[in-house]
């Protein structure tokens, strides 16, 4: 309902929705399921936000998907997992909310939507030992979609990190990843590799792109399908410059498209879904520690996402959370140089815990356990960093797992290395001492730590970090490889390394919420009108990480909460 009032264009909505990745577009499509008129805005020229390049895996107990699976827990585990996870940051009401409404929302979803999740019967919480755990049922991944379903709306959906993709096509669930790893050792993988492959190439022929959206693109996807059914307009390259408060209450925005100032009012409220800070330099200064200039970070998210959010909700009267012990989900990166020679940031999810790959510092000594969660890890290296010293560690294996596992951006047998050896990406040496003087690392300290690792190694034994002996270790391992999926010896060279710094895979220090996700002011009220959900919500996870999708499980969740309760 455009118009013209004082030269300046406006429209009006029942609820405007800031970002359009999980949160974002899913409080917009339960708002205008419930007969909304909602408009969603983008600041980037294509839609998906964080969650297009993401794995698209959410973390949600309680849902029918588990209970298929003869997976029946109580909202008590969960809980007390989170307790347990969250410590001293722990927020019951908002706990009690995402537990309540998660498995609500995942119902909603799927059958009322374009959305569907599969879920592996056996997918380990990061911690399933501690208190609460669980061995699987909590974590989902996002069925993949058909990009003809988007129709001409495909070519604005975001791209996935090229990193993450194998000749521009994206890897599907944990299976399609084994097939892709065994196509060279076993002939039912082969012949689904061969036909995956055929498949894509001849929807790059016919299309220009593959049309098998999976991960988070097919998060992204169906959610973006589901919102157009609705009729729901979604304007591309469209920042918010300001919010309208009056009275006391968020009214509106005003937007920027086409160059041009736009007053939206948004008669019941304005839901904030950003993204986070992962590329706010001055933020990051005051609360990343390891980077106190803001550039010793490299964060594989969008480059749009600066903490937009954040800064509209603080002008607003809103707070943003500083006393979380980690003010973002931390993970473990590689800087490589693609071949038309811009910058790749490679998140280290998996490699990290397969057998015969460990990880040193510049001296040469291990510090963690490498199979452990990307998060877990990155802590373990800023604690073993020395005080002045870049924080850094350097991932190795020898060339029978380089060849067998791949490393990082490096891929596994049959494909080449020579492009990765030629940037400086993946050092390599004829000897440990030679890798050591390639790679940067004390050599005498590099052979002594292999030298003790090798002593139990063949037998499956890490005595000094224990590698293996977690069920998430063992999960990222090789099944096939025994006595320890995680454990192997480094013997045969040449042998290679890769070095890794800190990134994020989203921010947790957020706008405070309720449990409604409304935005709450310092006194801790809530400011009416306004909203916020995904990672501009202060994380419910207490600066920790409980398992896979512990960002886009609540964020689907507190976007539906978002919408019903715009919708009241």
């Amino acid at each position: 309902m455009a118009g013209q009032q004082d030269t300046q264009e406006t429209y009006e909505c029942d609820a405007l929705v800031v970002g359009s990745g999980c949160a974002g577009m899913s409080a917009a499509v339960t708002a205008g399921h419930h007969g909304l008129n909602v408009l969603i805005v983008e600041k980037e020229p294509r839609f998906g936000g964080t969650t297009a390049r993401s794995g698209g895996w959410l973390w949600i107990p309680g849902t029918s998907l588990a209970r298929d699976w003869g997976i029946a827990e109580s909202p008590d585990q969960a809980r007390t997992y989170l307790r347990h996870e969250a410590g001293n940051s722990f927020d019951a009401a908002r706990v009690d909310a995402f537990l309540t409404k998660g498995p609500e929302a995942v119902d909603f979803f799927t059958s009322k939507t374009a959305l569907r999740f599969d879920m592996p019967l056996t997918f380990p919480d990061y911690h399933a030992e501690a208190p609460g755990g669980a061995q699987g049922g909590r974590s989902m991944v996002t069925r993949p979609f058909d990009g003809h379903e988007l129709g001409p709306k495909l070519k604005d959906i975001g791209s996935p990190l090229p990193e993450l993709t194998v000749f521009g096509m994206m890897l599907g669930s944990g299976k399609e990843i084994i097939h892709f790893m065994r196509a060279t050792k076993s002939p039912v993988s082969a012949w689904y590799v061969a036909k995956r492959l055929s498949r894509h190439a001849l929807d790059v022929m016919r299309y220009g792109r593959g049309m098998t959206l999976t991960n988070g693109n097919a998060l992204a996807g169906r959610l973006a399908k589901s919102a157009f059914d609705l009729n729901i307009p979604l304007w591309l390259s469209s920042p918010v410059r300001e919010l309208i408060v009056a009275d006391g209450a968020v009214r509106g925005a005003i937007v920027e498209r086409d160059g041009k100032p736009v007053r939206v009012t948004a008669k019941r409220g304005v839901v904030l879904a950003c993204g986070g800070f992962p590329h706010d330099v001055e933020r990051r200064k005051t609360m990343f520690a390891h980077a106190p200039t803001g550039a010793e970070h490299f964060s594989p998210g969008p480059t749009g996402n600066t903490g937009d959010g954040l800064r509209l909700a603080e002008a607003a009267g809103g707070k943003v959370e500083d006393n979380l012990p980690n003010a973002a989900a931390w993970v473990p990166v590689s800087v490589t140089t693609r071949k038309d020679g811009s910058k790749g940031v490679m998140p280290h999810f998996i490699d990290r815990a397969k057998p015969g790959v460990i990880a040193v510092t510049r001296d040469g000594t291990r510090f963690a356990n490498e199979g452990n969660s990307y998060h877990d890890f990155v802590q373990e290296m800023m604690k073993a960093a020395k005080p002045g010293e870049e924080i850094t560690a350097f991932l190795l294996c020898d060339h029978r797992a380089l060849r067998k596992y791949g490393l990082g951006c490096v891929p596994p047998f049959p494909m080449p290395l020579g492009h990765h050896l030629k940037t400086g990406y993946l050092k390599r040496g004829e000897t440990l001492a030679e890798l050591a003087a390639n790679a940067g690392i004390d050599a005498n300290g590099l052979e002594a730590t292999v030298a003790k690792f090798n002593e139990t190694a063949a037998s499956g034994q890490d005595p000094a970090f224990g590698k293996g002996s977690r069920a998430y270790n063992r999960y990222q391992g090789d099944a096939l490889h025994g006595p320890n999926p995680c454990i192997a010896p480094i013997k045969d060279g040449p042998f290679y390394a890769i070095k890794m710094v800190i990134g994020d895979l989203g921010t947790y220090a957020g706008i405070r919420t309720d449990e409604n996700a409304r935005a709450l002011d310092g006194s801790g009220q809530p400011i009416a009108g306004l909203y916020a959900a995904g990672n501009d919500m202060a994380s419910i996870m207490g600066g920790n990480y409980p398992g896979a999708g512990i960002t886009l499980g609540p964020a689907l969740t507190f976007g539906y909460i978002a919408g019903r309760h715009i919708a009241g």
